[in-house]
């Protein structure tokens, strides 16, 4: 009969102190409690999960009972050794609280606690997920935990110490187990691989072990499924992110470029193409945060390289970025996406969610923070070094390119003159208007409803008016219609060929954007109030 496939983190659980990883100060504790013979009653081991409690607590208690053990590491020889390595000795008792939690399942424990090993030293209780006990159950171990018989060992393991009553905890050694280290992790999966001879790109390896946030019993399983997906094949860096549903770092550093342009629809592109890359969104959150994380540290820290895991390249990357940002900039996008990463673990419209972060990012006008209003001056100062007018120079030049800006004698707009304020509010009427433009703008209901989604949607709140060469001017509100209208050539060519298709006549336009209702008023003459608008119902 073939013998069943073992998980890779089963097969390589480490057997004796030497084989077990980024722990060291409490093995060596562990070890020279063994060698002295001084092994106390009760432990508490905690920690997060993956990171050796259970495998530790396994070695510890082979180690206690151990006939010969060597610089207090089990032999692994010896009849006792071999007997709990099989799960087959009644001195070793693994118990589950998160479903053995209740009253009666403890007394059962401290029934048994009276009665001495029928065989080696010691009898050990490992109990994980200690935290999961009731407080009934508590009371009842607390006692034996207290004055056990000397032949009794309890091993508490739990990833959440803050649940576990003062009274236990007072009464126990406790070790800490910490998160091990990415180059930890990668140098044992290395090894791993080396010993199943698995070729692997090491970069593959590197991000396996990132991603499995210290847990080196996570990273053994992200590698198992890895490896199954491309059995028999080379593990590249790009088939571990097409397995894991993750994301290419070069796209977060496209994305980051993007909003500090205020490019919504570049931004919101690049998600398009990591959802229908499959990817998973929630990772997605979390490793652009890691991303904006380390680009933050290399804005403010000297030594950033030693405390930021990343390749020659990445790094590159990472510097270059860090010259053409600020870091308000980068603590509130990072404030953005944290907030979003706390949201998205339950939401069932995740892509919504991060087009609307999205949006905050490129669009620092939607808040009111500090933060917010320090990347709005940035945006801006952008604009002007490189040649763009800002929203007030913009506001004067969309009223002198439609021809009705009032000016002074001096020439000059008659914004800059207070005593001429009022006469820039309100533009004088043209005289007459072009048949072309008025068949469009007592059309525009109709002509509306036959345009096609997205498009339609951005016109929605579209006003019209005429330009300075007596064309028609379409107005569309600033940000995502600006962006889809403006920034993309071939939306308004569509657009002409729609108008022109419902009056027979050719039709240019021209595109511009404002910030609000009032600002149109202000600056265009309203053809809808001149023209009568022949009224269309819309298709539901």
């Amino acid at each position: 009969m073939e013998r069943s496939y073992t998980a890779l983190y089963r097969k390589f659980r480490p057997h004796r102190f030497e084989d077990v990883k980024g722990q060291e100060p409490i093995v060596t504790t562990l070890r020279n409690q063994i060698k002295a013979g001084r092994i106390g009653h009760a432990y508490l081991f905690c920690g997060t999960r993956g990171t050796g409690k259970t495998s530790v607590a396994k070695i510890f208690a082979k180690a206690a009972n151990c006939e010969q053990p060597v610089e207090g590491s089990p032999c692994g020889e010896c009849a006792m050794c071999r007997t709990i390595a099989a799960g087959a000795s009644m001195n070793v008792m693994e118990i589950d609280a998160a479903s053995n939690n209740g009253v009666d399942n403890i007394r059962e424990i401290v029934d048994e606690v009276a009665y001495s090993p029928a065989e080696g030293k010691y009898k050990v209780y490992i109990i994980d997920e200690v935290h999961m006990l009731s407080i009934g159950a508590f009371n009842a171990l607390l006692k034996t935990l207290e004055e056990p018989p000397e032949y009794v060992i309890f091993i508490l393991a739990t990833t959440e110490v803050h649940k576990i009553p003062v009274t236990i905890m007072s009464r126990c050694q406790r070790y800490d187990f910490k998160r091990i280290s990415v180059e930890t992790i990668s140098e044992v999966l290395k090894k791993l691989m080396a010993e199943e001879q698995i070729e692997a790109e090491e970069k593959a390896i590197l991000y396996i072990a990132k991603s499995a946030d210290g847990a080196l019993r996570d990273a053994l399983s992200l590698l198992d499924q890895c490896v199954a997906f491309y059995f028999g094949q080379k593990l590249t860096y790009d088939k571990v992110l097409e397995v894991l549903g993750a994301v290419d770092t070069e796209v977060f550093s496209r994305l980051f470029r993007a909003s500090l342009e205020g490019s919504v629809t570049s931004a919101v592109e690049l998600l398009e193409e990591i959802v229908m890359q499959g990817r998973e969104l929630g990772q997605f959150v979390v490793d652009f945060t890691w991303y904006l994380r380390n680009l933050l540290l290399m804005k403010t820290s000297d030594g950033s390289e030693d405390v930021i895991d990343a390749s020659a390249e990445n790094m590159a990357r990472l510097k270059e970025e860090a010259k053409i940002t600020d870091v308000n900039i980068i603590m509130r996008y990072i404030r953005i996406f944290s907030e979003l990463s706390g949201q998205i673990k339950y939401a069932a419209q995740k892509r919504i969610l991060i087009e609307m972060a999205l949006i905050k990012l490129c669009k620092p006008s939607m808040e009111t923070d500090n933060q917010s209003l320090l990347d709005r001056i940035r945006q801006l100062e952008d604009k002007i070094e490189s040649g763009m007018p800002g929203p007030s120079a913009q506001a004067g030049a969309d009223r002198l390119s439609g021809g009705y800006a009032a000016l002074s004698p001096e020439g000059n707009p008659a914004g800059n003159n207070p005593a001429s304020a009022a006469a820039a509010v309100r533009p004088e009427y043209p005289k007459a208007i072009p048949e072309d433009v008025e068949k469009v703008v007592s059309s525009w209901p109709g002509i509306l409803s036959r345009i096609p989604m997205p498009m339609k949607s951005y016109l929605k709140g579209a006003r019209l008016s005429l330009s300075d060469d007596n064309k028609l001017l379409i107005v569309v509100e600033d940000g995502l219609a600006s962006d889809y209208m403006l920034k993309q050539p071939d939306h308004q060519q569509q657009l002409e060929t729609i108008l022109s298709e419902a009056t027979g006549k050719t039709i240019a336009v021209h595109i511009r954007s404002i910030e609000s209702d009032r600002s149109f008023d202000a600056s265009y003459i309203d053809l809808s109030k001149i023209i009568h608008m022949d009224i269309e119902e819309e298709d539901e």
